[in-house]
């Protein structure tokens, strides 16, 4: 039989949202193999917000501060409280594998090894988990899932209510910016979409920055994630889909079941693919790097090596093969 463990510390201080998402069916497995398990999780704010509600983890921790340092000390103070039987981290910065391999009775601390250029990184992560023993087969079959409380089930489900009510056709949520330049799909097809998608009936939410003077569609109301959460599990209900680039609320939407077509660029599709529709942008590109992105010349500040007016993979999306990948779910 595996060993089974009482007290879990799950750390994932990567920064995004989408990371802490890929890892939630890690968290889950290792909380269905150990029941009873207390299972904490030390994450960033605000994607801690995703999980406090989860009734799988007991205990959410976030670093106490922004400053330089601040993740190694909330793994020193993490460990301090209780001392963990298990430590499983997707975080391999400022020593903090040391602190967990000393610091608990057990650590995982490298999920990242040896990936096959295909292979998704949360698969990469069950994987590894199993070939632990600290998973079985059936687990590597989960994909991430988003428990939400009934606060914000509610108001997610009033927002959209409030803006669509039951339409004939199926709202579509644009999700408009990324978080990093590389990663945003040009203003313009965004707008031609949105047109293309109001001509078939469809009513057009947005989530991200608002155009005072020429909206792309009605914003959906600002709300924490776990309210975003709510609002896109109303759209779920209505058959709607959520559109955008690799970025957290997509992955959020897909969390919640909710239809996802997700525009790749800079990633890889194989590797950080969604789970709804996945396009990629210039899937020949020379350039792209599938298990270091970080060390692409474009990752940081959007320099395309082949197109100087913005990101090519981005541009090569066109408007209608994500019109298609829309109205065909």
């Amino acid at each position: 039989m595996p060993e089974k463990y009482a007290e879990i510390l799950v750390v994932d201080l990567l920064g995004g949202i989408g990371d802490l998402l890929m890892l939630l069916p890690a968290v889950h497995g290792l909380a269905r193999r150990n029941p009873g398990a207390r299972l904490r999780v030390l994450t960033h704010a605000p994607g801690a917000d995703l999980v406090r509600a989860d009734p799988t983890v007991a205990e959410v921790r976030t670093p106490r501060h922004a400053g330089p340092g601040a993740e190694r000390e909330a793994v020193v103070a993490a460990l301090a409280a209780t001392r963990p039987d298990l430590a499983v981290t997707t975080t391999r910065y400022d020593g903090i594998p040391d602190l967990l391999e000393s610091g608990a009775g057990r650590a995982v601390t490298n999920l990242w090894r040896d990936p096959p250029p295909e292979q998704p990184v949360g698969d990469r992560y069950l994987e590894i988990l199993c070939a632990e023993g600290l998973l079985g087969a059936v687990d590597r079959a989960a994909r991430p899932r988003v428990r939400l409380s009934g606060a914000a089930g509610r108001a997610g489900e009033r927002a959209v209510a409030r803006l669509v009510g039951e339409p004939l056709a199926p709202p579509v949520v644009l999700v408009t910016d990324a978080g990093m330049a590389v990663k945003r799909w040009p203003d313009r097809r965004w707008r031609e979409l949105a047109r293309a998608l109001t001509r078939r009936g469809h009513p057009v939410l947005t989530v991200g920055p608002v155009d005072p003077v020429a909206p792309v569609g009605v914003p959906l109301p600002r709300a924490d994630l776990p309210t975003l959460a709510g609002q896109f599990a109303a759209v779920r209900r209505r058959g709607g889909v959520v559109v955008g680039p690799d970025t957290g609320p997509v992955r959020l939407a897909a969390a919640t079941g909710a239809g996802t077509v997700a525009l790749f660029g800079p990633t890889d599709a194989r590797r950080y693919g969604i789970g709804g529709v996945d396009l990629q942008g210039l899937p020949g590109c020379a350039y792209r790097r599938p298990t270091a992105i970080t060390e692409q010349p474009c990752w940081w500040e959007a320099r395309c090596p082949l197109d100087a007016a913005g990101p090519a993979c981005m541009a090569d999306l066109d408007v209608a093969a994500v019109l298609a990948a829309v109205t065909a779910r």
